[in-house]
């Protein structure tokens, strides 16, 4: 930095806030630090007193802190997403629809092990609602290096680190098993539960069957679903491993490829995922769901309300917190589960 005459300041950066006080009605700072001067503050910064200014020289190759966090910014800003003003050398994007938040975490970390740079996203594989903020950028110092931001893009390797997918999925076919329910004994508390996290994504159940226990008559009640045209297939009950609980058999016998039966989550350990030749995802939903305020189901549904398939190694790697703490007061999705 270097101490200059302020009629010699125009086009140069201030190195901190400039306070100015009008007596009875405020004292704040006038311009603030990463400021470049302009013509018409000069007579502004003369009447508060400032005949000199402290200022970063600006030298060829040197980028002011604003312009930076903008390059950093169009590194993340993908479809579906909103810029701020930039602030202080900062930039935000927030989302500008609902849909499934996604992070690629690989050249995420790349260029943030650059130094003088940093971007900060929210945690990716996320449902997220319009005006939520998406990721914030800036750099460091006052200004920094071209060439510091010409790495960044290069490891930006020419695509959005940030991705925003609208909700595809629009209907859902339900097979509630288990005989005590097929036979009136029991009410069917499963169905609602489920209905009311589907809604949230605006996805509609319009395919419904009830059956008994038995491995050819749960697929034959999936085979009517989905002659229905549904765009998933969810099967409640019967996912543990009692002699009666034949709905991850019938899953398999249905024609569904399964990716995983099992999950390193708690609550949801019997979790079944598969996938239909044409795409369509099928699911079988253990017990927890219908009790737990939050589950696997909450973790894997906004990927597939979204068209995202998902494979067995995504699955495994929920393991690291994939264990829900049980609060008393559930804040989900602002909280470890799942992260």
């Amino acid at each position: 930095m270097k101490l200059i005459r302020t009629q010699e300041a125009v086009g140069h950066v201030l190195c901190h806030d400039m306070t100015q006080i009008i007596p009875g009605v405020s004292k704040d700072a006038r311009f603030r630090k990463g400021h470049v001067v302009r013509e018409e503050d000069i007579p502004v910064l003369l009447s508060m007193g400032k005949e000199n200014l402290y200022v970063w020289e600006m030298v060829l190759g040197m980028v002011h802190e604003d312009e930076g966090a903008a390059r950093l910014c169009a590194l993340c800003e993908n479809e579906g997403m909103a810029r701020s003003q930039v602030k202080e050398g900062k930039l935000e994007l927030s989302a500008a629809m609902d849909g499934l938040f996604r992070v690629d975490a690989r050249r995420l970390d790349a260029i943030n092990l650059l130094g003088d740079v940093m971007i900060a996203t929210r945690h990716g594989n996320t449902a997220v609602r319009r005006g939520d903020k998406l990721c914030g950028t800036r750099v460091i110092p006052l200004v920094i290096p071209d060439e510091t931001l010409r790495r960044a893009e290069a490891l930006a390797e020419g695509r959005p680190l940030l991705e925003l997918l609208p909700w595809r999925i629009q209907t859902a076919g339900i097979v509630t098993t288990g005989s005590e329910v097929a036979k009136g004994l029991v009410q069917d508390a499963f169905t609602p539960v489920v209905e009311r996290k589907l809604a949230a994504f605006g996805i509609a159940v319009t395919a419904r069957q009830v059956v008994g226990d038995g491995m050819e008559s749960v697929a034959a009640a999936i085979a009517r679903v989905r002659a229905q045209g549904v765009g998933m297939v969810l099967c409640t009950g019967g996912m543990s491993v009692d002699p009666d609980d034949s709905t991850p058999g019938a899953i398999r016998h249905s024609g569904a490829r399964i990716v995983t039966y099992g999950a390193p989550v708690l609550p949801g350990a019997m979790f079944l995922l598969g996938y239909y030749e044409d795409g369509t995802p099928v699911m079988g939903l253990p017990g927890c769901v219908m009790y737990a305020k939050t589950t696997i189901f909450d973790l894997i549904l906004p990927r597939v309300a979204a068209g995202v398939p998902v494979t067995r190694e995504e699955i495994a790697a929920m393991g690291e917190g994939g264990l829900c703490l049980g609060c008393e007061a559930c804040t989900f999705p602002n909280c470890g589960f799942g992260k």
